[in-house]
């Protein structure tokens, strides 16, 4: 069984076309890699495409919806699972559970909520999953000069600063999450030894 990677990103299209042509070929490729997808489980706007495209690459896509907005359509009826439930703290702590690493595409405030709660939870200790961003056409440069002045001001620390992975190719960005995963598992294996 491969890597579970949750997909975080926009329930709209934003107004780049490059958006939705990363999120399609992320979806595709984790599909390709034997990976499944983790996401809000919408069929709209960037999630939709992720979903899409993985499913039509025979890819495992695992959707998890708070029943409001099932309730108002949103939800994808054609995953290999959707999860309804109550809320949207449920939502979030069930995907962190089912997911081996963490990846933001483009997104309004619930994307950056949901990829700054998992780094937070990173430097927290509570997991050691790795976090990243496809800065896909620039999007998140301004949110990265932020983060710079940050850790030079001392809000953040130089490790966590670093472990932020960021990239602008999905291929890689990949490539880097399955290095960091592999590299965690290890160490949690060795610590149970």
């Amino acid at each position: 069984m491969g890597m579970a990677v949750a997909v975080y990103c926009g329930s709209r299209f934003g107004d780049v076309a490059a958006y939705a042509v990363a999120a399609r070929a992320l979806g595709r490729q984790i599909a390709e890699r034997g990976d499944c997808v983790v996401y809000g489980g919408g069929h709209v706007g960037l999630m939709g495409a992720v979903a899409d495209a993985a499913l039509a690459a025979g890819g495992r896509v695992v959707g998890v919806i708070p029943q409001a907005l099932m309730d108002r359509e949103v939800g994808h009826s054609g995953l290999t699972e959707l999860h309804v439930v109550q809320t949207m703290h449920e939502r979030k702590q069930l995907m962190a559970e089912r997911a081996d690493a963490f990846v933001a595409l483009p997104g309004g405030i619930g994307t950056l909520e949901e990829i700054y709660e998992v780094w937070s939870w990173q430097q927290l200790g509570y997991h050691d999953k790795p976090v990243a961003l496809l800065n896909v056409a620039g999007y998140y440069d301004a949110l990265l000069e932020f983060m710079r002045v940050s850790h030079e001001r001392g809000f953040v620390s130089a490790p966590q600063y670093h472990a932020l992975l960021v990239d602008d190719d999905p291929t890689r960005l990949l490539e880097r999450l399955r290095t960091a995963a592999a590299r965690a598992t290890a160490r949690d294996d060795y610590t149970k030894i």
